[in-house]
């Protein structure tokens, strides 16, 4: 309870003052000699995807206290991807900023971070490394499936199934309207691979979890069991000052990043991930990362690039079936936050079982990793495709672009009949990266309705934003330099030639240097700014894709590369 006094000019006085306010609550000065662990309240009426907040919380305090600390639980920023306006990206470094600053402002030993959708596990994966506290973090855990008309169904990949099928007319109004209500059977996060199983799964590759504490579904009581031993795990880490460096090393960002290949994971988890490593002065090497796609196989049977959902990911044994068929590949001497070695956690969880939901390496899902990173005069910083959820036909392909200038022109155009579009030309977004629009996910673009209801289901789709992890199709995304500050993506034009070959990682714009340059100089770009607030500082400070979207001023120095993949 002495940690970060407030300052009064009397430090006898700071702590005299605190500890009559806090028994105020009813404290004993008993309890407030145990080691004090923080504890993030994410709860919010609009995210339901932390709607066990509560009895997560309740969990975590029995935890600690059966422990001998002493539960002291805080609200921070909760974010939900369906309720962010503009975007759900603009507000994680705002709360990974609020974050950092309660857990130093606040006086703890330890905290454990409760997050769960999507950008809510990084935000707090940032703040803590920069905090230095510490921590444990506590996944919310992902939402039971429902049923439509017999058929197995689940968020969001389905949601955008159903709704391709909407627009293609092959449903009507009535039977969306009867779907909308099956895809979300309870609380927790998407039940397919989208961003938020994807970071539960890396959290707990990293050794920020307890062990298996990724899979277990939100509303059952394997997740509320995690939830009281995160809060034991709590304390005891406080006791032996185990802080965040300890475990966010380069071998478990190297860990985290097999795991990324492996499960077929969202291409977001690549910016989370970047940034994550940033705060700890690791800078991402995506070339190497490339290389280490290679000889990663997609093992995860889960949607979108399989067939199952994450509670059957829980039943199949969760992380420790899929870490033990990665071991060969693995850096199993990185440290964990339970004080032991991955390698010796895996030991622990025993020999396994039979299932079906993750591969062997020998019959793999998808036989390299499920990213892979491209470059070109389009993408001179880079940009990636999720392999193992695109058309096998799509991913050598060269076509005519069709281009859409930035969200509302899309929006206008995209399901006019008078389109010029047909099933092998390539569609270009501009300006939904991060400081043209904060990076939404747009980057799964609609197929134009013309070609919808003709009965295609893929076409190439390249821009600068993101897309969400349930989805699917050939889309390049996070193409860096972004056009809002003049990446040659701003300079493509209606007719353009474009070359994608995921073979040979190339993305080509078929336009000569002499041309851009033209078109450069014809129309220079402006880029956006904003006159005040949280906007203002974002549009100022946010980097690139390649840097993972965060504020250039929260970062430090770069001490070392993650992977070292040869």
């Amino acid at each position: 309870m002495s940690k970060g006094l407030a300052n009064y000019g009397d430090r006898g006085f700071s702590l005299f003052l605190r500890k009559a306010f806090i028994k105020g609550a009813g404290f004993t000065d008993s309890a407030l000699e145990r080691p004090v662990i923080g504890i993030t309240n994410t709860g919010s009426a609009y995210n339901p995807c932390h709607g066990n907040a509560p009895q997560l919380i309740e969990a975590v305090k029995r935890g600690i206290m059966l422990a001998g600390g002493l539960p002291m639980d805080f609200p921070t920023i909760s974010i939900h991807e369906s309720f962010s306006n503009p975007t759900s990206m603009y507000l994680r470094n705002l709360m990974s900023m609020d974050t950092e600053e309660l857990l130093r402002a606040q006086p703890m030993d330890a905290v454990v971070l409760i997050g769960g959708c999507d950008k809510t596990v990084p935000a707090q994966l940032m703040g803590a490394a920069s905090a230095g506290l510490p921590a444990v973090q506590l996944i919310t855990g992902s939402m039971l499936t429902g049923s439509h008309r017999s058929e197995r169904v689940g968020a969001c990949t389905d949601c955008r199934r159903y709704w391709g099928k909407f627009r293609a007319e092959e449903i009507d109004a009535e039977e969306i309207a009867d779907v909308n209500s099956q895809l979300v059977a309870s609380v927790g996060t998407c039940s397919v691979m989208g961003t938020a199983s994807t970071m539960a799964c890396i959290a707990e590759a990293l050794g920020m979890t307890v062990p298996g504490g990724a899979s277990p579904p939100a509303v059952t009581a394997d997740r509320i069991r995690v939830a009281e031993r995160s809060g034991a795990l709590a304390v005891e880490i406080a006791r032996k000052r185990l802080t965040i460096d300890k475990i966010l090393t380069e071998k478990a960002f190297e860990n985290a990043m097999r795991v990324l290949l492996a499960i077929g994971g969202s291409t977001n988890g690549i910016v989370h991930l970047t940034a994550i490593a940033g705060r700890m002065g690791f800078e991402m090497d995506l070339k190497a990362l490339d290389r280490m796609g290679r000889d990663t196989p997609v093992l995860l049977d889960l949607k979108p690039s399989g067939q199952h959902y994450m509670e059957d990911f829980h039943h199949a044994g969760g992380m420790a079936t899929l870490l033990r068929e990665l071991k060969p590949l693995l850096h199993l001497d990185a440290m964990t936050v339970t004080g032991r070695t991955l390698g010796e956690e895996i030991e622990a969880a025993g020999p396994g079982f039979k299932q079906d939901v993750v591969r062997t390496a020998k019959n793999p899902i998808y036989p390299q990793g499920g990213i892979a990173v491209l470059q070109g005069n389009l993408a001179p910083g880079g940009a990636i495709i999720k392999q193992s959820a695109a058309h096998p036909k799509l991913m050598e392909h060269e076509g005519r672009a069709v281009v859409f200038e930035n969200l509302e022109d899309m929006a206008n155009r995209i399901d006019s009949p008078d389109l010029d579009v047909t099933a092998d030309d390539i569609l270009v977004l501009k300006h939904i990266g991060p400081k043209g629009a904060t990076m939404p996910e747009a980057g799964y673009m609609p197929i134009p309705k013309k070609l919808a209801t003709a009965g295609v289901k893929d076409i190439v789709r390249i821009s600068d934003g993101r897309m969400s992890g349930t989805a699917f199709g050939t889309i390049v995304l996070h193409v860096t330099p972004e056009s809002a500050i003049g990446g040659p993506l701003a300079y493509v034009q209606n007719g353009d030639r474009i070359r994608l070959s995921v073979e040979k990682r190339e993305l080509a714009l078929l336009v000569s240097d002499e041309e851009l340059a033209k078109r450069r100089a014809a129309k220079p770009v402006v880029i956006p700014t904003a006159q005040r607030g949280y906007r203002r500082l974002f549009l100022e400070s946010v980097t690139q894709a390649d840097k993972g979207v965060d504020f250039d001023f929260l970062m430090p120095p770069m001490t070392g590369k993650v992977p070292k993949a040869k």
